[in-house]
């Protein structure tokens, strides 16, 4: 091995990221504001489990060319949040007392397998790690499917059903139970490590960064739990639910609130850092992306934020509600309306770029991977957009 390689291979391991292929490769999210680590999947609820809503590492989709995104694909059948990793998209059938976990290839839309539990699946998306897809289910249980065919691995029964969905991090699933406990088990295994009383309902998805958990509660409260042990650490409490996960960049919380509030809280103490008043719900998760938070709101607007001080840079005006949570990559912003709109907006200027109209309202936060677009819209379809192919 010569020296330069040599270099490479120990600027590898000093970042914790191990490259195991070209293009689809599971690696370290780009959470407490790490950069130069390789990020080409979108393996759980906002990309991440700080669930930033931002992929630092789209290069095909860009402001001169995603106006030129055309169908590739569609698939029938109604989703909610959906991931992708490793060259295929996982979902929830939602049709009833008993709904399908779904893989299709990524690039056709084919039907690799499906799995099915006894339980409503409420809209939460999968989430993916190390081969194995996790979900939470009506039926109270969390399943642990093997990724390439379906298989089930484990199940872990909780108290009640389940409309969070999974983080994943360090070898643990986090999700929350609408028995109003929040879990941490083993990803391997599916043994408990430890399980904390929330008090309240918890159907929003937790974040994790820096060994501390952060999730929002129907109780008007973000609240702050130790990773290792579920010890409660802080809470901050508005006059407004929490609908949506937080995002944890750089030491700082943020989340929006049903108040009409976007909230910036540190990290460490919970202690306000700055508030902004939209003017109605944001009941989603902002995303946050090199030093703006973006924020969609029911007045019909996308907000532009200083992550810092939390001055409004710019924001752009839709034709209806904007409550999916908009996500970010290679400078653009990509928000779905209550008008049936996916909007593509440069996330400098919040000029308008383009937009994909479909025959539904847009129902799940867009998966922007690999130079392709993913959601999910209220005429029952999963939509899948590229670029032409030369």
């Amino acid at each position: 091995m010569n020296a330069r390689s040599i270099f490479w291979a120990a600027a590898l391991i000093m970042i914790g990221c191990v490259l195991t292929a070209p293009v689809f490769a599971q690696s370290t999210p780009p959470c407490g504001g790490r950069t130069g680590t390789v990020f080409v999947n979108w393996p759980q609820f906002h990309s991440d489990p700080c669930h930033t809503g931002y992929n630092p590492n789209e290069f095909l989709l860009s402001s001169s060319t995603v106006g030129s995104l055309v169908l590739n694909w569609k698939h029938s059948f109604n989703s909610g949040d959906i991931a992708v990793a490793n060259g295929a998209v996982y979902a929830f059938e939602l049709v009833g007392s008993a709904d399908n976990i779904y893989a299709l290839n990524a690039t056709t839309g084919t039907l690799l397998w499906k799995y099915t539990t006894s339980g409503n699946i409420h809209g939460s998306s999968p989430a993916v790690a190390n081969g194995i897809v996790y979900a939470g289910s009506g039926d109270s249980n969390v399943y642990a499917l093997n990724a390439g065919t379906g298989t089930l691995i484990w199940k872990y029964t909780t108290g009640s059903s389940i409309d969070s969905a999974p983080a994943i991090a360090n070898g643990v699933v986090y999700i929350a139970s609408d028995d109003g406990y929040l879990y941490a088990l083993n990803a391997g295994s599916g043994s408990l490590i430890w399980k904390s009383n929330i008090g309240t309902y918890t159907g929003y998805p937790p974040a994790v960064a820096n060994g501390m958990i952060y999730i929002g509660a129907d109780d008007d409260t973000v609240h702050a739990l130790d990773a290792a042990t579920g010890t409660p650490r802080w809470s901050y409490s508005t006059h407004g639910s929490f609908d949506g996960s937080p995002v944890v960049v750089n030491g700082v919380v943020y989340a929006g609130c049903d108040d009409h509030n976007v909230y910036a809280l540190d990290a460490t103490t919970g202690a306000l850092r700055w508030s902004y008043l939209t003017g109605g719900l944001v009941s989603r998760s902002p995303a946050v992306a090199n030093g703006v938070v973006y924020a969609g709101s029911t007045d019909n607007n996308v907000y532009a934020l200083n992550a810092i001080t939390g001055a409004l840079l710019w924001k752009f005006t839709a034709a209806s509600f904007v409550i999916e949570s908009p996500s970010v990559a290679n400078g653009v912003v990509y928000a779905g309306s209550g008008d049936n709109n996916l909007y593509a907006l440069d996330a400098t200027t919040g000029t308008y770029l383009s937009k994909y109209t479909a025959p539904g309202q847009i129902a799940s936060s867009p998966v922007i991977v690999n130079g392709a677009v993913y959601f999910g819209a209220g005429d029952g379809y999963l939509y899948a957009l590229h670029l032409p192919s030369k």
